[in-house]
């Protein structure tokens, strides 16, 4: 039976349609386990929406935080405003930022002789008009494609796209470590800005000449539908189920609050409760997805904010996980807890790359 094109998509045979075909996780902005769509001032590696970061040199120059305002077909979208009209120096940077496990980008063959083209798509708006900057890179520097792309109208959602030749030179790690490394500028100095459209041996964040967001007092910039995908041409965004996304996003940050309650909020829903052997430590527990590696865990106790504690007995005491693994925490180590006290607590934990 002769086969359609959807067909052979469905099938496999169609390489752009076939298995993880949106590298990017969590590109529609739809997850936000952190801060449940509240506003930050990021610090320097603070996450903002799931799987997206800020990594900047100096502090307090823009706030961030999940939007509503969103391009036809999408929900969300990741907004920044800047607080000031910062002018750059040379050593100044801000960006945001995703980077992306070795797994997930093997079969591109970057750094081989075989390396395959990807390409970039996205929904962005800004008040700002111009030529903004971005940049693919290696997650720990060395190779870097700065890129750029026109925000024509100020206040309108505007589709890009980019097209980039796969890397044959570089080291690109194809296990559960960080491989590829995407940056959308809002600002960078020379020396993190380097001349847009080839692979160089430099550490760039964006482009030379890129608009500075952070350079406008109350400027905004949204973005979402983030595709990084095989090939030569942007294809439709890859919507995946919203629980499947959350999965992808917990390999990398997990928490036991309710999805709709920012993390380290005093709240008994979503939270774990168990009973303390005789020497007072509490049960371990499992991972609700399997992490990218061994996590770094924080408890709270269920009716306060603390950070480090468990409720047992009705008092919250200094607590830790043991032993926390990619699959789970082996038990609770509870300080001066006692024998069968009822135990609650809330957790976090982070296998970000």
């Amino acid at each position: 039976m002769a086969l359609t094109q959807v067909d052979q998509g469905l099938l496999g045979t169609n390489a752009q349609y076939t298995g993880f075909k949106n590298r990017i996780i969590n590109g529609a902005m739809v997850i936000d386990q952190r801060n449940a769509g509240a506003s930050i001032t990021p610090t320097s590696g603070q996450y903002s929406v799931d799987r997206w970061n800020f990594y900047l040199t100096q502090a307090s120059k823009f706030t961030a935080q999940q939007s509503s305002t969103a391009a036809i077909g999408f929900v969300n979208s990741l907004k920044v405003t800047s607080s000031s009209a910062y002018s750059v120096v040379a050593s100044d940077y801000f960006f945001l930022d995703q980077s992306i496990e070795g797994y997930n980008v093997s079969d591109l063959g970057w750094g081989t002789a075989n390396a395959k083209t990807v390409t970039l798509s996205f929904w962005v708006q800004s008040s700002l008009t111009g030529t903004f900057g971005g940049c693919v890179g290696t997650y720990n520097a060395g190779r870097s494609y700065p890129f750029t792309y026109t925000i024509s109208a100020a206040n309108t959602w505007e589709q890009k796209s980019v097209t980039i030749a796969g890397d044959t030179s570089g080291t690109w790690p194809t296990t559960n470590a960080g491989s590829i490394a995407l940056y959308f500028g809002l600002g960078a100095g020379s020396t993190y800005s380097g001349t847009a459209g080839s692979w160089s041996g430099g550490n760039y964040y964006s482009a030379t000449g890129a608009v500075s967001v952070v350079g406008t007092s109350g400027a905004t910039f949204y973005i979402t539908g983030v595709q990084l995908e095989k090939g030569s041409t942007a294809t439709s965004f890859d919507y995946r189920p919203f629980g499947t996304e959350l999965m992808l996003c917990q390999r990398y940050y997990q928490k036991s609050f309710n999805q709709s309650v920012s993390s380290g909020t005093a709240a008994y829903l979503g939270g774990l409760h168990t009973v303390s052997w005789g020497d007072g430590n509490a049960a371990g527990f499992v991972w609700q997805v399997s992490m990218r590696a061994d996590p770094t865990v924080t408890l709270y106790p269920t009716a306060s904010t603390l950070s480090g504690y468990v409720n047992s007995g009705g008092t919250d005491r200094v607590a830790s996980a043991t032993y926390p693994s990619e699959r789970g925490v082996s038990f609770i180590a509870v300080t001066s807890g006692s024998a069968n006290n009822f135990t609650r607590f809330q957790y976090t934990a982070s296998a970000e790359l």
